[in-house]
């Protein structure tokens, strides 16, 4: 009991402190010394020689980390993502581990300043790197979503091809798209069918070869402005004079083999659809002569990145029409295109493609809760619990509301089937509709479905429900567990509560560094079972939904746990809601060298009330969407 009482009496003093003001959390916000050398030799080295270095240093270093070798500030720059570790660890008071000397809160609180201010006076007026997106094959969505708006036809083409890799949580990474064979294989077959459908499809042909010719002179003319025409709209660019004489020669070909004018066109689009250029997002490297290996993407590039941005889906004829007229890449041009796209139901992408792998929901298709605990549980439960936090992403998107309110929303989309599994029996129908939630329920995490993708077959998980919002919602997903730690016994009761249970695994020190905080978390949606419904208890046992989080916030409750969260947190969850969201537009993984331009769109998102269209429109206009790295 000492131990924990000197542990509250740490966490109580640091939050002290910083409320304060002696701990600055927040990028951009603390004062840098005028004397940075004197702040790492004063303070940050110090503690490290008292604290750290006894485990971190030599050739047995734990964990490979030499604390030693640092001698000065300029290692924090350049090694940003481990020293913000570093911070983290120290703040949530992971690091030293129980079992070693602990420093005063007063000098924690010190070494969490100055080591604040030596990540915060990177200077972001010089050697900005956009970074270099490697080339982005079209993954499946983004395949049979361009065929559409292409040929007008909606078709699966994409259904036979092998799942996409994922990389940083999304599967439109193009360091993991890769082609195995059997892929192209399948692209051919793909694109012969597609063009076999729109030759077969009046409306669709006329969608692809708009140009009748005036005169049979006019044939061969009329065939190849429509070839050039639909290519450039299937390539996403004007094609060159070479390729323009290559899919003539094609033609040509065919003509010479008698073919009937309906299959030369067709052997053409499947010529189209087979080619790199199609299949592919191609962006220019900078030229070798290029000012600090840097190169601004073309009109034509950016139209792209906007559409498979925002619509999984190649660019529509406005934003072709800006890129022919050179004014996408105007910032405010781009602004305006970012904001009219949200609105149009292709925006839809964003909530199958972002937020069904952001929050999972693609993975509530496979969830099976044990029948024998959880009869009601059915398909048509399954669907609406996806549909509930779809609707209320799209109602964030189309109606621009503060992204806080994935936090706290006091409102849902509800429809009878998921209003009676919530004990709301006033919601009738299957049409979902918005509802006013009530108390115990507040933003995504009480929704019934990220409920149940965080829980056993059989009970809750507070580890897997603490570990997703670490990960998802503040952006500090915990390190792996050491090996050998046992599981938690299945419905044992004669260990007591899970809470009890809970308390004996983090017994080991080994376990309690990384669980003191996720569990906290955890146990805050205890009121909620395995498939999301209230209960006030767990068998025999009433529910205890209090917790204390790393700093001293103690809450009871889900409600008091988002109120925390949406203050105390914010800052964190905005930050890791633009990293996941620039992934998933850059198609790359966010880095160190992406922290200014992180900070800037920060900045934006803040001025503009946190508002969902701020983000997108900071991501849109920031360096690595607008240009191109050679590394």
């Amino acid at each position: 009991m000492k131990q924990l009482r000197l542990s509250r009496q740490f966490a109580g003093r640091v939050l002290l402190l910083l409320s304060t003001g002696l701990i600055t959390a927040s990028a951009g916000s603390a004062d840098t010394p005028k004397n940075a050398g004197d702040n790492f030799s004063q303070r940050v080295k110090p503690f490290l020689g008292q604290y750290c270095e006894a485990c971190h240093s030599g050739e047995e270093a734990e964990a490979g980390i030499h604390f030693e070798s640092y001698t000065d500030s300029s290692r924090i720059q350049t090694d940003f993502e481990h020293w913000d570790k570093v911070r983290r660890a120290v703040l949530d008071r992971q690091m030293p581990p129980a079992d070693a000397d602990q420093p005063a809160a007063e000098s924690a609180a010190e070494f969490l300043k100055a080591l604040q201010q030596e990540l915060d006076s990177y200077d972001c007026s010089a050697d900005r790197k956009p970074g270099r997106v490697t080339i982005h094959r079209l993954n499946k969505a983004e395949y049979n979503n361009t065929i559409r708006d292409l040929t007008g036809l909606r078709l699966n083409p994409a259904a036979e091809f092998p799942s996409d890799d994922v990389g940083a949580g999304f599967d439109n990474i193009g360091d993991v798209l890769t082609i195995p064979p059997v892929l192209l294989e399948k692209y051919l077959s793909a694109a012969e069918a597609v063009a076999e459908k729109v030759m077969a499809d009046p409306a669709a042909r006329k969608r692809v070869f708009p140009h009748e010719p005036a005169s049979p002179e006019q044939i061969v003319e009329t065939a190849r402005r429509n070839v050039r025409e639909f290519a450039t709209r299937a390539f996403r660019r004007p094609i060159t004079q070479e390729e323009d004489d290559r899919l003539f020669d094609l033609m040509k070909f065919a003509w010479t083999q008698d073919s009937p004018p309906e299959e030369i066109m067709q052997v053409t689009i499947a010529a189209i659809l087979s080619n790199p250029n199609f299949l592919f997002r191609i962006e220019q490297d900078p030229p070798a002569d290029a000012v600090e290996g840097i190169r601004p993407l073309n009109d034509w590039e950016l139209a792209s990145r906007l559409s498979y941005f925002l619509w999984s889906s190649m660019p529509d004829k406005r934003l072709f029409e800006l890129a022919r007229d050179g004014r996408l890449t105007e910032p405010e041009t781009l602004r305006n295109e970012a904001r009219r796209m949200l609105v149009d139901p292709k925006s839809s992408a964003l909530l199958d493609n972002f937020a069904g792998q952001w929050l999972q929901l693609r993975d509530i298709a496979r969830l099976q809760p044990d029948p024998g605990q959880f009869p009601p549980f059915d398909a048509d439960l399954r669907a609406a619990m996806r549909r509930e936090t779809e609707l209320f992403f799209e109602n964030i998107i189309r109606s621009d509301r503060s992204v806080l309110e994935f936090l706290t929303a006091d409102y849902t989309y509800l429809n009878e089937r998921l209003g009676r599994h919530y004990g709301m029996d006033h919601v009738r129908g299957g049409n979902f509709r918005l509802v006013s939630l009530p108390a115990g329920r507040r933003g995504v995490l009480t929704h019934a479905g990220i409920l149940t993708l965080t829980s056993n077959p059989t009970r809750t998980s507070p580890v897997k429900r603490g570990k997703w919002i670490l990960e998802n919602i503040l952006g500090e997903p915990p390190p792996p567990p050491p090996a050998n730690v046992p599981e938690l016994e299945e419905g044992t009761e004669t260990l007591g509560t899970l809470r009890e249970q809970m308390e004996q695994h983090r017994s080991n020190p080994a376990c309690a560094v990384c669980h003191t905080k996720m569990d906290a978390l955890g146990f805050g949606m205890e009121h909620f079972n395995a498939v999301g419904q209230w209960r006030d208890s767990d068998g025999r046992f009433p529910i205890n939904a209090a917790g204390e989080l790393p700093g001293g916030r103690r809450f009871d409750g889900a409600d008091e746990l988002m109120e925390i969260l949406a203050a105390d947190k914010r800052n964190e969850f905005c930050r890791c809601f633009t990293e996941k969201l620039l992934t998933y537009a850059l198609g790359r993984a966010v880095t160190s060298q992406d922290r200014c331009a992180v900070n800037d769109i920060l900045k934006e998102l803040q001025h503009a009330d946190f508002r969902f269209s701020a983000l997108v429109t900071g991501i849109v206009t920031s360096q690595p969407f607008t240009q191109r790295g050679s590394e």
